[in-house]
């Protein structure tokens, strides 16, 4: 165990890290083996290893912590993200892990690691856990560009009435860096709905309503919808049925 107090502290590591502590590439090799072996440590994926603690033979540090170290661009987002700051309804076996560099999703410990690409640098940040993760503001504004394809619409307005605030330059921000009209249309729709609860500004939604375009967009491509003429989408008319804070307004404004 000459090794295994520093990769404790280490958490989680790569081969080249554990062959740092050791001093040789071979040495690194042969220790991997025998920890694995005797339950000291775990094998996350190709080339990266979690430590194991010995009381409870968990390793020691969270799936976000693990989501961080995939790749060297990875980071938690989407559902996960909600899920690691305490605004997500439902505790999911995936965990969303947004990347610059691709890797084949897997699964470690009963959880799925699901890739997701990158589509913009701007609003992550490194926790003092250690966890890499969206901010708030580009978590909702990721959620809103791809709920039809992680989580679904009712589990992602779910998770926006839960939050306390949000910072709506941040939002104009990464919605400037998607650059998405639909995205404008789809994000404008969903937050007014919860204006006054995220204290966003009529400001926001003008700013919003100015990049929109003209085409009539949907929403979803489930259930029946009728046109919302503020934001051209077609939308769900029983909309905040799905939430128990969101507050409707006219669909017809």
């Amino acid at each position: 165990m000459k090794h295994y107090e520093r990769l404790l502290d280490m958490g989680c590591f790569t081969r080249d890290e554990l062959c740092a502590l050791t001093g040789n590439y071979n040495t690194a090799g042969t220790v991997l083996k025998n920890y694995i072996k005797k339950g000291y440590v775990m094998q996350v994926k190709r080339n990266l290893y979690v430590a194991v603690n010995l009381a409870d033979h968990q390793p020691v540090v969270s799936k976000q912590r693990i989501a961080g170290r995939i790749t060297p661009t990875s980071y938690v987002s989407h559902h996960a993200a909600f899920e690691y700051c305490g605004c997500a309804n439902q505790v999911s076996y995936q965990v969303e892990v947004s990347s610059e560099t691709p890797f084949a999703t897997f699964s470690f410990d009963g959880y799925t690691f699901m890739y997701i690409a990158s589509r913009i640098k701007e609003g992550v940040i490194t926790r003092p856990d250690g966890v890499r993760v969206t901010d708030m503001e580009r978590t909702v504004i990721d959620g809103i560009h791809d709920f039809e394809k992680i989580a679904g619409l009712e589990e992602l307005l779910r998770c926006i009435e839960l939050i306390p605030s949000v910072r709506e330059d941040k939002l104009l921000s990464y919605l400037q860096a998607y650059g998405k009209q639909i995205l404008y249309q789809k994000t404008g729709y969903i937050l007014r709905h919860f204006q006054r609860a995220l204290n966003l500004s009529d400001a926001f939604f003008d700013e919003c309503a100015g990049r929109i375009g003209k085409s009539t967009r949907y929403l979803t491509g489930n259930g029946e919808s009728s046109y919302n003429s503020e934001w051209r989408l077609m939308v769900p008319a029983d909309l905040m049925k799905l939430t128990s804070k969101g507050v409707s307004y006219n669909a017809n404004l």
